[in-house]
């Protein structure tokens, strides 16, 4: 007889997730699921909101992200309202982006990620989190923590606050940038610049060497990228056009408004994720031998699909892993090592922004009046790129919202890679710990926000309950 082997909770994530795995009666995997157990709901009750109060509502979102939702809400209500904020104010938004990056970035690969390469996949589970790796390498640990505590600091200083902002408001900023906050900053950014340049050079030496066999052939798919891009081609995460990549290379440039035309919205039922597609594909497949429409987004993404970088240390990491891995790269565990790349350009960036004369003007901000319009906001979050899309009426009120996540887009792809690795791994009925905790690891390598990425499309909720006995037999099975 066949068996399902569950894993739950996924760990080292943010949000609430399972895998299920069906074994055939031979031992083998016959199927696989992601269950994503929680709804968020924001694309409905919404719905009535003053269009101005979005970018302090949408921060609620997540508390780990909350600066992607922010600048994205911010930017589909200037959209909304009509309105170009001025240089600076822009600056100052995409200055606490690049910050909350180098927090994000720092906080998966050594928080969330770190233990299962300093540690290895088969390290007992009680210390293969952040307390084995403050064991393993304390020197290490005690400095990353103290990186990532200056980051939210260097967000504290420039808008008053890290979690759930409200400083990026209709039409700009809402406070300049003072001159001895911009000199205390830019001492704080040059130490985040060296965690971020030891970061890289430590995995290379010291860890990416060790699993190199298993990123090349644990969990590849084939799938398509998108990705944000600059005029010129090079890599951006707060404004430019999206670049969707097939997974033969080939690519089209769009604006975010008119993402409806290049993507679709696909449900299942046994997952509160939407499962987004290339429209142009016409079908959705996440048949592992033959996808049709999926394509990935996140770190690797737009390591595949931006020409270049224009910051010196990140660029001359990019030329190496493209030499190493080609474009467009599709193993999945490769998302760390792009990572620590964004990590790299992230802390160039907010140097560059830094010492940029125009970040401490006092015209940030325009006047606004509001209308019936929709506005469509886009910036890439740490996790992938991140659309915000509103309709109003004239009174500014919202009447329509429509959310697509980082990891909304890479919903197909993270169920895909779970199925080959655990295809590859699990043979005749044989798995143990490190196993198991080696296919959650294709789940960990596109960092996950799963909070943030429940909205579902047809408004229907699925509830299933099982009665469960202590020995852990299931008694009955209740759904709707």
């Amino acid at each position: 007889m066949g068996k399902t082997l569950t894993i739950q909770p996924v760990s080292r994530i943010e949000g609430h997730a399972k895998i299920k795995i069906q074994l055939d009666d031979a031992g083998n995997v016959s199927d696989t699921q992601v269950n994503v157990i929680e709804l968020r709901g924001f694309e409905k009750f919404c719905i009535g909101k003053p269009v101005e109060e979005m970018p302090r509502i949408t921060t609620r979102i997540c508390g780990v992200c909350p600066w992607s939702h922010h600048n994205a809400s911010a930017k589909a209500t200037d959209a909304v309202l009509g309105v170009d904020p001025p240089p600076a104010g822009k600056k100052l938004r995409e200055l606490c982006n690049s910050i909350a990056y180098m927090e994000e970035h720092i906080l998966h690969f050594y928080f969330l990620a770190g233990a299962d390469f300093v540690l290895g996949p088969d390290a007992d589970y009680g210390i293969r989190n952040v307390i084995g790796i403050l064991g393993a390498a304390p020197d290490i640990a005690k400095n990353v923590v103290k990186s990532r505590h200056m980051a939210a600091l260097m967000l504290e200083k420039v808008a008053g606050k890290a979690i759930h902002p409200a400083a990026a408001v209709p039409g700009g900023f809402s406070r300049p940038l003072l001159e001895e906050e911009r000199k205390e900053l830019r001492k704080m950014a040059d130490e985040l610049l060296e965690l971020a340049k030891f970061s890289m050079s430590f995995a290379k030496n010291n860890i990416f060497p060790k699993y190199l066999d298993v990123v090349k052939s644990l969990g590849v798919i084939n799938t398509g990228f998108l990705g944000t891009v600059k005029e010129d081609g090079s890599l951006d995460l707060y404004d430019g056009k999206l670049r969707m990549m097939t997974a033969d290379g080939s690519y089209e440039d769009f604006k975010y408004e008119d993402y409806t035309d290049y993507i679709s919205e696909h449900v299942e039922p046994w997952s509160y994720l939407k499962f987004p597609y290339m429209k142009k594909a016409g079908e959705f497949s996440m048949d592992l031998d033959n996808p049709n429409g999926i394509y990935r987004t996140n770190t690797l993404a737009r390591i595949n699909v931006c020409d270049k970088i224009d910051t010196p240390l990140a660029q001359a990491e990019f030329e190496e892993f493209r030499e190493k891995f080609g474009r467009p790269a599709q193993q999945t565990l490769l998302y760390h090592w792009a990572r620590l790349i964004e990590l790299l350009y992230n802390a160039e960036n907010t140097i560059r922004l830094l010492d940029d004369p125009e970040i401490t003007s006092t015209d940030i901000r325009k006047k606004v009046e509001p209308r019936a319009a929709r506005g469509v906001g886009c910036v890439e979050a740490p996790r992938g790129t991140l659309i915000h899309d509103y309709e109003t009426d004239e009174n500014g009120i919202i009447t329509n919202v429509n959310l697509i996540v980082g990891t909304t887009h890479n919903n197909a792809p993270i169920n895909m890679s779970v199925k080959s690795a655990a295809k590859d791994l699990i043979k005749d009925g044989k798995y143990d710990q490190g196993i198991l905790n080696t296919v959650e690891m294709m789940i960990r390598a596109h960092d996950p926000c799963l909070s943030c990425a429940t909205h579902r499309l047809d408004g229907k909720i699925g509830v299933k309950i099982d009665i469960i006995d202590p020995e852990g037999n299931t008694l009955a099975t209740f759904s709707n």
